[in-house]
């Protein structure tokens, strides 16, 4: 044993020898240079080949650093066994999960697997820097197989950009902006004041027939999906949605669904604060992608009658308390020049294809005082009719206010009966409706349900019997114009006959002569 120790410590002195003259004969550019060498040759026989993302690129961040690590955040799942970090980024509302250091995941993008690695280093201590630097290294680097690498590449990257961008997008609250200052810049430069939107509608709440929302859906759905079908057809990516009918009957609500379903922000437009086009251009230019820009009641913000109707009279001048003529104020009247032209080239014109993927939407109660050219498709692609209340709705109303599931119930099935009879007579829309359910939710299903139906059946009635009384009315002005009609034509008869009787006397009388 004694022998064996002696000939190790002997080799591990030759060792050291052969390394002190290797560094004494040979510099350390060339040792470098054979290192890279055999790694050259060790990579060249290798099956995989490998990429790098840092952190940083010089002084500034990498932002496909920052994509990767969102996108592992959707991959790297707790089920897979990795060593996972939990963050909350500023303004979210959802945790993400990333690669520990030095830990490994696998993933999968067109058939081909690849291996990310999340690897972490010590920095060397730098000198001096306008810019304070992290104390570790942070790195991502992906391994795939040669034979692989025409495939995945760029298309794994691009792939990973857009669905890090839709994480961030989904995880970030959602804002709802406004214009209250018209087209006036606040201190960063923005014409638009954001508040947070947290409006709970969604399409599954919305009083609406089930089938009409399942067609919208599709529709949102179809154009959120359709970057590569409006390139090829050579169309701008937006859409325009006209939303029309009574008050009450949740138009708002249908936009506050629309946005929570797309996760998209709101721009809520207040064309009466603004004055003139250049400022609703202005105010379109500053709009993000992936949006909703809406007009509410359309037809009471400005004049967008049909254009062949007379121009509005020119507005008058108001006297001031001392009895002058304010000048600036009939100037500034006579400035707001928001025209239907400027409204539709904001809607359909070159400048609405400033930004990608929003969405216009229109609110009416009035759609027959809007021009004709505010309503062609391009403009307003889809023609949404908010009607009142009906039986399908009324069910969905029913299980959001008193938790309703259907009409098996014993106690209740007559009660549902009658409701289907007299819902569609009643012509009530869904805001009334849940008031109604609002004030008697505490009594309970039943009385609550019979409670409604009263209200709807009085509703009914009372408009049945002022449609009744309507008719009989018209028939009477109809029976009094019919016995009028012989009587005046009786007398035109008689002047004839008297017209005639002077001719003959003045005919007698040229005679006589």
């Amino acid at each position: 044993m004694r022998e064996y120790w002696t000939a190790l410590a002997s080799l591990m002195g030759a060792l050291a020898f052969m390394q002190g003259l290797l560094h004494a004969v040979f510099p350390a550019e060339l040792r470098a240079a054979v290192a890279r060498l055999l790694g050259r040759m060790t990579r060249s026989f290798s099956p995989y080949c490998y990429f790098d993302v840092t952190e940083t690129d010089g002084m500034s961040n990498n932002e496909i650093y920052d994509a990767v690590q969102l996108y592992l955040s959707s991959t790297a799942a707790p089920s897979s066994g990795a060593r996972l970090s939990l963050t909350r980024p500023h303004n979210a509302t959802s945790f993400t999960f990333g690669l520990a250091a030095s830990d490994r995941v696998v993933d999968a993008f067109l058939g081909a697997a690849v291996t990310w690695e999340h690897v972490v280093a010590p920095r060397q201590s730098p000198g001096f820097s306008w810019r304070p630097l992290p104390e570790e290294k942070r790195r991502f680097t992906l391994r795939i197989r040669r034979g692989d690498r025409e495939k995945l590449l760029p298309a794994y990257f691009d792939h990973i950009l857009a669905t890090a961008q839709e994480i961030r997008r989904r995880s970030q609250d959602r804002l709802l902006y406004t214009n209250a200052r018209g087209g006036a810049m606040d201190g960063r430069g923005l014409p638009w004041d954001p508040v947070p939107f947290k409006h709970p509608s969604t399409f599954d709440t919305l009083a609406m027939d089930p089938d009409r929302k399942e067609s919208i859906k599709a529709d949102l759905r179809d154009f959120a999906d359709g970057s590569a079908f409006y390139e090829r057809t050579g169309r701008a990516w937006k859409r325009g949605y006209l939303l029309y009918g009574p008050p009450g009957t949740g138009k708002s609500s249908m936009i506050a669904a629309m946005a929570n379903f797309l996760g998209y922000d709101v721009y809520d437009l207040e064309l009466t604060e603004v004055s003139s086009n250049a400022e609703l251009r202005k105010l379109l230019m500053k709009t993000t992608s992936k949006s909703i820009i809406v007009i509410e009641d359309i037809d009471c913000s400005v004049d967008l009658t049909n254009r062949a109707a007379l121009p509005p009279p020119a507005p008058k001048p108001r006297p001031s308390i001392d009895g002058s003529i304010d000048q600036d104020a009939a100037g500034a009247a006579a400035g707001r020049s928001i025209t239907l032209s400027g409204l539709l080239n904001f809607t359909d014109g070159l400048w609405s294809c400033c930004g990608s993927e929003r969405i216009f939407v229109f609110t009416t109660n009035h759609i027959e005082k809007l021009d004709p050219a505010l309503l062609r498709s391009g403009r307003m692609d889809m023609h949404v009719f908010m009607s009142y209340c009906s039986f399908p709705a009324l069910k969905i109303l029913l299980k959001n206010y008193l938790c309703f599931q259907g009409d098996g119930a014993a106690d209740c099935g007559e009660v549902m009966r009658g409701l289907e009879e007299w819902i569609d007579a009643a012509e009530i829309t869904p805001a009334d409706v849940s008031e109604v359910l609002i004030k008697n939710r505490r009594n309970g299903e039943k009385q609550a349900m019979e409670e409604l139906l009263d209200v709807i059946k009085a509703r009914a009635e009372k408009r049945l019997g002022t449609a009744a009384a309507r008719k009989d009315g018209e028939e009477e002005e109809e029976e009094k114009r019919a016995l009028g009609s012989p009587k005046e034509g009786k007398e035109p008869a008689a002047g004839n006959d008297s017209c005639e009787v002077g001719q003959d006397e003045e005919t007698d009388a040229k005679k006589q002569l």
